[in-house]
């Protein structure tokens, strides 16, 4: 049997599609929306298609996580405690949830997570959540690896899921209530509008434009690849890919790209091992760079870096593909060695900032063609930078079947009193067992050649042969098509064998009823909806419960909690201050519509806020 402290790659699923490729092509877990009550409302399925999707996994060990993390109003807890149990009866084996009315429900034994939403960034908030039952929590992005690593070391027992991948929320999730204030659609029920990725001016004192027209809140994506195994030293135990609104190529690509990076380091490091079987084989060379991403940072995990934000563009930039060597009538040349396809999409940032985009109409003699609609070229100059955010021969390949994963199984094959046996054990240690009686024949050639061969044709199955050993009383003839049976037979037994030991992940207990909150005072930060979540909180000490701020916004309030710095990224913060460039605050935003936020900067803990005026 494995041993080692388990591993998991946890991929998102925004339908049944990319949850089965996301198994195919190495994911350990998935997470999916139900139909309701979800952090990502378009991401919504059904409960048919989750119980497809959890028998899939379930074949190779791997799970499926079901959010279920908005908050709630009182009228929908009774339909949310219904849909608990279906989505249990449907196979799922965890809920990620934001709303404490959750515990207060009769709930099946199922494993609950705390969602992202809850805002974990503290050794007290982990072990309040442990405390009340929670197997597992999902960590703030922002933290660094040695606040995760001291989390680690206080709550050892708690499994800790960490974002790797993907785009980044500008503020702590849970805590954004910008897209609520601005558009009436709250991010924690599921309706985030994307505030963040809009253009603003910032101006100072006397209302001085500083920066005009710039997207001053859009972050670039998270890309920790070259980290894993730092955040597998730190205790971390789930590499959480972010995305349930990406289409199916992306998944595929980029858990493909995080499965051969988990693999290699697997190979090194005997104490860890994949949280789930099976082998991926890829038909393609995965590249992140290829999907889409807005360029990349590791996001805070060894500090403040100068790479967190994206102020051109919100959109996709993809990978470096080289710099403008000549433009002529129609077409540009590219430096460098790479190659350019029909159909690819290639940008780059004007000299006014904005990010421009055109389509390669074709590609001769090193010259690419552009696709001009009114045949004006460009104004792109030499040494202009040039990136592909689409890769049409890529895109194509992701298009086809893209990877294969299959069971690791030994095959024996031997002799009975009164026929042939052969048994097949898998790399769980599940063993399957078939006998056929059959007359005993003695063969003039031999025959274990042909008995290999036919035992280990397994290519339409989900089983590969590791090894096969043949273990007979001399030589026997056996027809190929007896051969052939006993292995169908074995085949579908053992699959029947390996859904039937799937266990599902141990709920959670309470391990402490009186257990208290880590602070006495909940504002609209609590975000508690309703009256359960309310008198959750009070029976664990807290003594003053505000509404969440989609019940009742407050005066003024803080809309977003950012660890990101317009300052900093300016240099206009004392740390890093850029003698070219003064300013006198306060500072503000001001939105494409005329609203004004005002920033307030919280230097003590290196945060920055957004006040809605």
């Amino acid at each position: 049997m494995k041993k080692g402290k388990t591993i998991e790659l946890l991929s998102p699923a925004r339908n049944l599609e990319c949850g089965i490729e996301a198994i195919r092509h190495g994911a350990d877990a998935v997470y999916i929306g139900a139909g309701r009550f979800g952090a990502r409302q378009a991401a919504g399925n059904s409960l048919e298609d989750i119980a497809e999707l959890t028998r899939f996994a379930h074949f190779y060990g791997a799970k499926v996580y079901v959010t279920v993390n908005t908050i709630l109003k009182d009228s929908e807890l009774a339909d949310a405690e219904k849909l608990i149990w279906q989505l249990y009866n449907a196979g799922a084996d965890a809920l990620l949830v934001q709303d404490m009315a959750i515990l207060r429900m009769n709930l099946p034994p199922i494993a609950l997570h705390a969602s992202t939403q809850c805002d974990v960034r503290s050794v007290e908030k982990v072990r309040f959540l442990a405390g009340c039952g929670f197997t597992r929590v999902v960590l703030a992005r922002e933290l660094s690896l040695d606040e995760i690593r001291t989390i680690h070391e206080a709550c050892p027992d708690v499994e800790l899921e960490c974002f790797v991948h993907g785009a980044l929320c500008v503020s702590y999730s849970g805590q954004c209530y910008a897209s609520q204030y601005c558009f009436g659609r709250s991010a924690n029920r599921g309706e985030c509008a994307q505030f963040c990725r809009l253009k603003f001016d910032l101006v100072g004192a006397g209302d001085k434009v500083i920066v005009k027209g710039k997207h001053l809140l859009s972050l670039r994506d998270m890309n920790r690849l070259d980290s894993l195994e730092e955040l597998m030293d730190a205790g971390v135990c789930s590499f959480k890919i972010e995305g349930r609104l990406k289409e199916v190529s992306y998944v595929k690509n980029v858990t493909a790209a995080y499965s051969q990076a988990v693999d290699k380091i697997l190979e090194r490091r005997q104490e860890f091992r994949r949280a789930s079987s099976g082998h991926s084989e890829h038909l393609f060379r995965p590249d992140v760079n290829k999907s889409f991403n807005r360029g990349f940072t590791d996001y805070f995990l060894h500090g403040r870096s100068a790479d967190i934000w994206s102020p051109n563009s919100p959109k996709s930039i993809g990978e470096l593909m080289g710099q403008v060597r000549i433009t002529g009538r129609g077409f540009i040349t590219i430096t460098g060695n790479k190659s350019f396809h029909n159909g690819d999409g290639l940008c780059y940032l004007s000299q006014d900032g904005e990010l421009k985009g055109y389509r390669v109409n074709r590609v001769e003699n090193g010259r690419i063609f552009l696709y001009l609609e009114n045949s004006d070229m460009p104004s792109i100059q030499a040494g202009t930078r040039v990136f592909r955010n689409f890769d049409q021969e890529f895109e194509k390949t992701l298009a086809k079947e893209s990877a294969i994963r299959k069971i690791g199984v030994d095959i024996l094959f031997d002799e009975t009193p009164h026929g042939y046996r052969v048994s097949m054990t898998d790399e769980d240690g599940n063993v399957a067992t078939v006998e056929s009686d059959w007359k005993k024949e003695d063969a003039r050639s031999p025959q274990e050649s042909n008995i290999r061969t036919q035992l280990s044709k397994l290519g339409a199955t989900r089983f590969e042969a590791q090894s096969i050993e043949v273990n007979l009383e001399g030589e026997r003839f056996i027809p190929s098509s007896l051969l052939s049976d006993m292995r169908r037979q074995v085949t579908v037994r053992l699959e029947r064998i390996r859904m039937e030991s799937y266990v599902r992940p141990a709920q959670g207990k309470a391990q402490d009823a009186e257990i208290e909150y880590p602070v006495r005072e909940l504002t609209y930060l609590g975000n508690v909806m309703n009256a359960q979540a309310r008198t959750f909180y009070q029976d664990h000490g807290v003594t003053s419960v505000d509404d969440a701020f989609e019940k009742t916004a407050p005066d003024n309030g803080v809309i977003m909690f950012c660890r990101h710095c317009i300052k900093n990224s300016m240099g206009l913060c004392s740390k890093n201050r850029r003698k070219d460039l003064q300013v006198r605050e306060p500072l503000y935003l001001i939105s494409g519509d005329g609203r004004r936020f005002k920033l307030r900067f919280d230097c003590a803990h290196c945060q920055m806020e957004v006040l809605a005026e």
